[in-house]
């Protein structure tokens, strides 16, 4: 079966029948009707929006053949900075944004410097600064959420308003049948299709999936190239860190754990070839449409969470041997 689906179809045509596959589960197993409800599908993709902005950024850095593990930790580092700039500190969104924006971009200079320039193999570079930026978080935090509830020189505590930016950045739009988070992220993914398909850049990151010496002879700057995917996809991470404090109205310094394993099966299932060199955000955007459903059905028909992660496993077992060539 595996083998007439690798000869008779290409990713995008897998990842589609792997979608609408999932999708005919929820019709049969609708849970009394629970499947066909608007609030079902807008509370998916809500769900769904902050992994899929990992996932976007994920995408750019598989395509090179490469893997980011610290994204979810980095998530919660932006969450954290996020929550006290603007809770905390009372600063301006446009300026807190910023400075989330460029904490991300830092963590992907020094995971990308440590791939491209010091030959690190990145599954060690991004594990150190996974384990790394999770300290961070705890320690920016100081073991506690950065919660509403605000400590005063004389020792006391006060809540304090939360900023406007958290409400808008979680508000329904569209006669309340999307939210503001999932129009950041498909905002992202349009980005990134650009960036793959129009961009120098992102041929480059093509060139160096398919064959790193190749592109490097071919005159492509291979450190660079790399290390800028490195970037963009923890910029993408400090974006749905940003969102994730939004979602839960607090800086969780425990916030994203797992999230970087979701982002790689989104990828992966969507089509994205682990070794690189082939893959895309139309994929990607697949994979993250199977995922967040498949999760949704599951949950609306009371599966329990191991059975879930159970079975996410299995399906990217199943994902990865589609991709194999005879």
């Amino acid at each position: 079966m595996l083998n007439f689906l690798q000869q008779k179809t290409g990713p995008a045509t897998r990842a589609l029948m792997a979608l609408i596959f999932v999708l005919a589960l929820g019709f049969i197993f609708h849970a009394d009707g629970a499947f066909y409800k608007i609030e079902t599908h807008r509370d998916t993709l809500r769900q769904t929006s902050v992994c899929g902005i990992l996932a976007t950024g994920m995408t750019m850095v598989i395509i090179t053949g490469g893997i980011d593990l610290s994204v979810g930790s980095v998530l919660a580092v932006c969450a954290v900075c996020f929550s006290l700039f603007t809770i905390h500190y009372g600063w301006p969104a446009w300026l807190a944004i910023s400075m989330v924006l460029g904490i991300g971009a830092a963590c992907g200079a020094v995971s990308g410097t440590l791939i491209s320039r010091l030959k690190i193999q990145p599954f060690i570079a991004t594990l150190a600064l996974m384990v790394f930026a999770r300290g961070l978080a705890k320690f920016i935090a100081g073991g506690q959420k950065i919660s509403r509830t605000v400590k005063q020189s004389d020792g006391s505590f006060e809540y304090v308003d939360l900023p406007g930016i958290f409400s808008l950045i979680d508000r329904q739009i569209c006669w309340k049948n999307l939210t503001v988070v999932t129009v950041i992220f498909v905002t992202g993914l349009l980005i990134g299709l650009v960036l793959l398909s129009r961009h120098r850049w992102g041929r480059s990151l093509f060139a160096i999936g398919g064959n790193e010496e190749a592109a490097r002879l071919s005159g492509v700057p291979v450190a660079w190239a790399k290390t800028l995917a490195y970037i963009a996809c923890s910029t993408f991470a400090a974006v749905a860190g940003i969102c994730q404090a939004a979602q839960e109205q607090q800086g969780d310094p425990e916030t994203g754990t797992g999230y970087e394993l979701t982002a790689i099966a989104m990828v992966v299932i969507g089509g994205t070839n682990l070794a690189g060199g082939r893959g895309g955000m139309i994929l990607t955007l697949l994979g993250v449409l199977t995922i967040g459903y498949l999760d949704k059905i599951l949950s609306i028909n009371a599966f329990s969470e191991s059975g879930r992660l159970m079975l996410t496993g299995l399906i990217i077992i199943v994902a990865v041997l589609a991709q194999r060539k005879k």
